[in-house]
Order: C-alpha cells, then sequence, then structure tokens
C-alpha cells in the first residue's frame, strides 16, 4: 500500500535525500542533543550568519530509538522539509507530523524492566511498545501559515491492515509507528504522512514540569483511584496552577458521561494553555534543556535540523491561527458492536480533510460558510446567569437565519470574552456568526457541545451587548 505524497506534493521545493537512518551511539546522540541546545539558542538570540555556521554543524541522522525496516521506513516522507545553509531553521513545504502518547504497562511488552515483576501493581514503563493513548495529527504551514491539530479518538474502528477491524489504538502495538501511519492515512483518505513522533507517559509529567508547569482551568471536580496501576486523580475544579503530574492526571481522566471525548477536549485546552504560554522567543531558548530532560522518553524519525525549524515555525504562528479538530464520528450505541467505540463519519472526514489537510475528494466540498438554516448552534452559558438572559442573544440569531438552537450545559469556565467554537472545524460558520453577533473570539477547536457545529460559550461581554439587542425589533 502506497501512501498518497499529498503533504509533500503541495510545495516541490527543498527536495533533497535524507542520510542513512542508522541507529547511533550513545556518544553521538548526546553530541546530536549538544548540537540541538545551540542550534535552539540561535533562532532567538544569533543572526543569520551565526545560524549558517550552526547549520553546518546540525546533523541530519534522525533522534530515532526505534529501528525501522526499509519498507517502514518508505511509510514517510523523504523529502526535506527544512532549508539548508542560512534557511536550516525554515519550514520549506507543508508537514504532517503524527504523533503517539503512549501508556504502556509490564504485560503489554514481552520483556518488562526486572524491578516490575514483584511489585503488587502494574507501574508505567518507559517503552514504546504499548498502545496509543493519545493520537494527533499535526500539520505544520508555511503557506497559510497556520497549525493544525486533528485528535483521533483511540477508541475509533477502522481497518488495520493484516490485523481486521480493530480500534486504531492497536495499530502501534501491531506493527509500530510505521502500521500507525498506514492505518492514519487510509482512514483518513490517503493523507501523507512526513514524520511522527512518540512520547511515552512518563515524559508528559517531566515536560510540563520542566516548562514550568502549565495555567489551565479544571472544568470540575475529578477524582479517581486504580489501585493496581497506583493511578490516583485528584483535582478540584477551577482555574489553577498544575505541575507535571496534576496535569497528567486532567490529562489521563476519562471516567465521565463523555469518556474518551471529553478526555480529547481536554487534552486540546491543556495544549492551546501551554502554546500560549511556551511558544515565545524567551521559552524557545529554554527549549534544549527541556528536552534534554524528556530525550528518553521519546522516539522520531525528526532530524534535530527539522525540530528546529518545526519549534521556529510554531513560534512565528498567530495563535488564531492554531486549529484544533477532532476527527468527525459517533459513539457506538449500546450492543451494536461487542466493544465500545468510536465510529468514524466518513463525509465528515472527506470534509473536514479537503478543507483543512488540501486532500481533494471525490464530492465536490463547500469551502464558504454553511447556510445557516443547516446549523447546529448550542449556546453554553458562562456567566451564571439563568436562561432568560439568553433570549435576545437567540432572538439576534433567529433575526440572522439561524433556527436550529438550543442551549446546551452550561461552560463552566467564567469568560471575558464569548468563545465562538468552530466545533466541526468550520470556521467560516463561526465567523459569520461573529459578525451577525458583532463581539465574541473565534476559535477552531473541538472543546464545545458534541452535538452542535457551532458552540457560543457566553462570556461577559455579551452582558454588555445585551441591552443594545434587546432594543433590536423582534422579528
Amino acid at each position: 500500500m502506497t501512501i498518497q505524497r499529498s503533504s509533500a506534493e503541495e510545495n516541490q521545493s527543498g527536495k533533497a535525500s535524507k542520510s542513512s537512518k542508522r541507529i547511533p551511539s550513545h556518544n553521538s546522540k548526546s553530541g546530536r542533543w549538544l548540537w540541538f541546545w545551540v542550534g535552539m539558542s540561535g533562532i532567538a538570540m544569533v543572526s543569520a550568519t551565526a545560524g549558517a555556521l550552526l547549520a553546518v554543524s546540525l546533523t541530519s541522522t534522525p533522534l530515532q530509538q526505534a529501528q525501522l525496516s526499509p519498507q517502514e521506513e518508505a511509510v514517510f516522507d523523504s523529502d526535506r522539509i527544512s532549508g539548508g545553509v542560512l534557511r536550516f531553521s525554515e519550514l520549506t513545504r507543508p508537514v504532517n507530523l503524527l504523533v503517539m502518547g503512549m501508556s504502556v504497562l509490564p504485560p503489554d511488552i514481552q520483556n518488562p524492566p526486572p524491578e516490575t515483576k514483584n511489585l503488587k501493581y502494574l507501574p508505567q514503563v518507559n517503552s514504546f511498545d504499548g498502545l496509543s493513548d493519545v493520537m494527533l495529527l499535526l500539520k505544520f504551514d508555511p503557506e497559510t501559515k497556520k497549525i493544525i491539530m486533528l485528535s483521533i479518538p483511540r477508541d475509533t474502528r477502522t481497518e488495520i491492515e493484516g490485523y481486521g477491524v480493530k480500534k486504531i489504538n492497536a495499530a502501534n502495538v501491531d506493527g509500530g509507528p510505521a502500521l500507525t501511519a498506514k492505518t492514519v492515512s487510509n482512514l483518513l483518505g490517503g493523507a501523507g504522512i512526513d514524520r511522527y513522533i512518540r512520547i511515552n507517559v512518563l515524559g508528559v509529567a517531566k515536560l510540563i514540569d520542566a516548562l514550568g508547569g502549565v495555567s489551565v482551568y479544571v472544568p470540575k471536580d475529578m477524582k479517581y483511584q486504580d489501585d493496581s496501576q497506583h493511578l490516583y486523580i485528584n483535582l478540584k475544579a477551577g482555574k489553577q496552577h498544575l505541575n507535571g503530574d496534576q496535569a497528567l492526571q486532567l490529562l489521563r481522566f476519562r471516567h465521565d458521561e463523555l469518556g474518551d471525548i471529553g478526555r480529547i477536549q481536554r487534552q486540546q485546552m491543556v495544549i492551546r494553555a501551554l502554546m500560549d504560554q511556551t511558544l515565545n522567543p524567551a521559552t524557545v531558548t529554554q527549549l534544549p534543556k527541556v528536552l534534554d530532560v524528556v530525550k528518553d522518553h521519546i522516539d522520531t524519525n525528526l532530524t534535530v535540523e527539522e525540530l528546529v525549524a518545526l519549534m521556529g515555525f510554531g513560534v512565528r504562528t498567530n495563535r488564531s491561527n492554531m486549529q484544533m479538530l477532532m476527527l468527525p464520528g459517533r459513539f457506538s450505541e449500546k450492543g451494536e458492536f461487542d466493544a465500545s467505540y468510536w465510529l468514524p463519519n466518513k463525509n465528515g472526514i472527506a470534509k473536514l480533510m479537503a478543507q483543512h489537510f488540501g486532500l481533494e475528494s471525490d464530492q465536490e466540498q463547500q469551502v464558504t460558510a454553511t447556510d445557516p438554516h443547516s446549523l447546529r448552534v448550542a449556546i453554553q452559558d458562562s456567566t451564571g446567569g439563568d436562561r432568560s438572559n439568553l433570549r435576545p442573544l437567540i432572538r439576534a440569531l433567529e433575526k440572522s437565519g439561524y433556527r436550529n438552537i438550543y442551549v446546551a450545559k452550561a461552560w463552566g469556565e467564567p469568560l471575558d470574552v464569548t468563545h465562538i467554537v468552530a466545533q466541526q472545524g468550520d470556521g467560516d460558520s463561526a465567523e459569520s456568526i461573529r459578525d451577525t453577533l458583532g463581539f465574541g473570539e473565534v476559535r477552531v477547536e473541538s472543546t464545545g457541545n458534541l452535538g452542535s457545529d457551532i458552540s457560543i460559550q457566553v462570556g461577559q461581554d455579551w452582558l454588555q451587548q445585551k441591552s443594545i439587542l434587546e432594543k433590536s425589533p423582534t422579528p
């Protein structure tokens, strides 16, 4: 099976073969990370001339811990993604990066560490051979100056080549990153996968601690205990600064009515918070030290210079151009299958991939705003008022042609500015609602009401507009 090279074909510049992908020795690996420190610091601190000199010293050997066969390596696009010499820190074409978060227990691997055998619980193991607990496809696009992040639920029901129909998180167990990339590509209509990165869950807490923690709103009290894994989650609702262990509790919690989908929404909240707090030149200069802390927990076929280019692009990308999507689908119903699945919606996937990943579809796709009559618009209040306060807002939307409007569960986080969330990735329709209302901030992400196309999370700015809308004539 050949994966379409759609990502590489978007831009033909900078095509050159990478050097052979051998697994380096410990000493050469340490040397590469030393040069990585220098290269990352160079983004914000040195001139173009000094940067060019550093580029000569950067190695193009991938930072891999896994040994891939030539057939497995061929799954990923081998074309250059960054410039040479003077442009070593620049991204030269669109790149699709498959990110997998690994949660591995001793029974998941053939030879678990000896120290885990006599314990009365199952500890996390620093390995990449287990189930993919988290799966993301990131597109870095220098042409549109956007970063698109697509979350793929781990329970997605799909065909895994050679192994039948299973949950997509099993692809890594069956065939590692190459088979996972093939499976994701097939699921998404042939999207090209350029590179991959796997990070073990043990490295996530270390990463967040190294970044100084993360300030995020915990949407509700979360309490869960699993003595068999020594997994203890105990978080209180509210805005707070979380250390690595606490952030990991928030990221791993899935014991509510939305299960893994609710967890994906919280993951997107944490990722956006981390982006807001860490993607700046001052922090980038510290990233070499940060990555040195977690490098033993990472496996990737990205090279040092490619990491530099991706990080540099992230720093230069406007936050409004960082968009977070979720694979369209639905929960399986009770008794529908022998297990609980997320069932992908093929038409929704085709539309999403055409709009955000530039992938051609068999059916003609609309790239303009959807007809207001067909949009499902959810209202989520964050002001603490009663529903009567929302009536002028609903009337204003109805006057503009929006008919499928409903009030959903309140948004727990108090907001100063209303969020107009493009839940299904339809940013044009969200912008149209923003223009209609005259206030609010458009966000392309999947943190809104699950059944909506657009979720309006009403903030304090609505109270300032309310009196104006109340004076508008009723249709």
